[in-house]
């Protein structure tokens, strides 16, 4: 089984391009940090995988993601190794992206100042739950 899931912050804006061919597909190259749960002598480590996502999720990760923004992404690991022009083999990895979510609100990732949250205990008199302008700015859907 290969199946990866991380959480992370991406380390700098997505790189979109699209292949070439009669059937051409959009690529969303894009590279995030992860924390390790563990520190060692007080020093929080991080790691760094390169990711790459088709199609669809390509356009997501064009669309909605950008430096700094926090996932949580699913997928598999795949090696990505080449000879370079010293004739040298070079062995890395990449990350393919299968699925990717927020893994928090845009306020909190810095993107505007806090919306207070609707209480959903709290309804108006027809039954329905109140919902404050201007909150449909955080869905990536509209």
């Amino acid at each position: 089984m290969n199946k990866v899931i991380l959480m992370g912050r991406l380390t700098r804006d997505p790189e979109m391009r699209v292949s070439q061919g009669e059937n051409a597909l959009n690529i969303a190259r894009f590279s995030i940090a992860v924390d390790r749960r563990f520190q060692r002598g007080g020093e929080k480590e991080t790691d760094f995988f390169n990711c790459t996502a088709f199609g669809k999720q390509a356009d997501f990760v064009d669309r909605y993601l950008k430096q700094g923004t926090k996932i949580l992404l699913s997928g598999i690991v795949q090696n990505d190794n080449y000879t370079n022009k010293n004739g040298e083999k070079v062995y890395s990895v990449q990350i393919i992206a299968e699925e990717i979510e927020f893994a928090e609100s845009k306020n909190s990732s810095g993107g505007g100042a806090p919306t207070e949250r609707p209480d959903p205990s709290a309804a108006a008199g027809d039954g329905f739950m109140n919902i404050p302008d201007g909150i449909d700015e955080e869905l990536p859907f509209n």
